[in-house]
């Protein structure tokens, strides 16, 4: 398990690569966003958002929408992806939101950066009663042989659906036990899109320049070598999508 200290590295570490993230980064799958904030819930605060994989989702379904992120640089991209939606620097603990403001809080691959007990208050202190906390995460399917190898190659850790895998976000109060739901689906990459990929993970960034190039050289010999990828234009990379939501008392 990562160090508070070595979470907080990583999760800085987006704001570098902020274009290659949006670039690169898959979306969610319209049913899981369905899924995650009920159709009634037109306010959310969207914590974590990044480039905006989520945020443009929820703005396209017609709710009004907050981003908060701790990167300038993220939000910056955001702004220009998803014209219009209002953008605020803020953490998982520190919202910069009024008391029961919001119909409901998402976290998009972004709930295992933040102090889960502080989170949860925060989260509850922002919703309104009966309001939800939405958590969902793409987790590359390593039921697949390649996708497993591939997972070895770019030194993944945290971000791979594996059968009998811990799926438990470890919400505190004000909240009890979720509702849970899981979404399988594809994204096509081409070869640079899925080094692109590599190169947009929090653990990457960090990296020394000779273990980044011993990583992506790793990555293109799969590429290049195994059967079911090699000669191929387009990738299609199997994630399973895991959605959990909580209620506010």
């Amino acid at each position: 398990m990562q160090s508070r200290e070595t979470k907080l590295e990583h999760a800085r570490s987006f704001g570098g690569v902020a274009d290659v993230y949006e670039a690169s980064r898959p979306g969610y799958p319209v049913d899981a966003v369905a899924w995650l904030v009920r159709p009634e819930q037109s306010h959310v605060v969207d914590v974590g958002a990044g480039t905006g994989k989520l945020t443009r989702a929820l703005v396209a379904a017609g709710r009004e929408v907050v981003a908060v992120d701790p990167s300038a640089q993220m939000l910056e991209v955001l702004r220009n992806t998803v014209p219009g939606v209002e953008t605020l620097v803020g953490t998982g603990e520190r919202m910069p939101l009024p008391d029961e403001s919001v119909d409901a809080v998402t976290f998009a691959q972004a709930w295992h950066w933040v102090d889960a007990p502080i989170a949860s208050a925060e989260a509850g202190r922002v919703l309104k009663p009966g309001g939800t906390l939405g958590l969902i995460w793409n987790f590359r399917d390593e039921r697949v042989d390649w996708v497993r190898e591939l997972g070895v190659a770019m030194h993944a850790d945290g971000d791979q659906y594996t059968t009998g895998m811990d799926a438990d976000p470890h919400v505190h109060a004000p909240f009890g036990e979720p509702e849970a739901a899981s979404f399988e689906w594809t994204q096509p990459f081409s070869r640079d899109g899925l080094i692109d990929l590599v190169r947009s993970r929090s653990y990457f960034a960090v990296m020394t320049a000779p273990q980044k190039e011993r990583t992506l050289q790793a990555v293109r010999d799969l590429l290049d070598g195994h059967p079911q990828l090699s000669g191929s234009n387009t990738i299609e990379l199997p994630y399973v999508t895991l959605a959990f939501r909580y209620v506010r008392p």
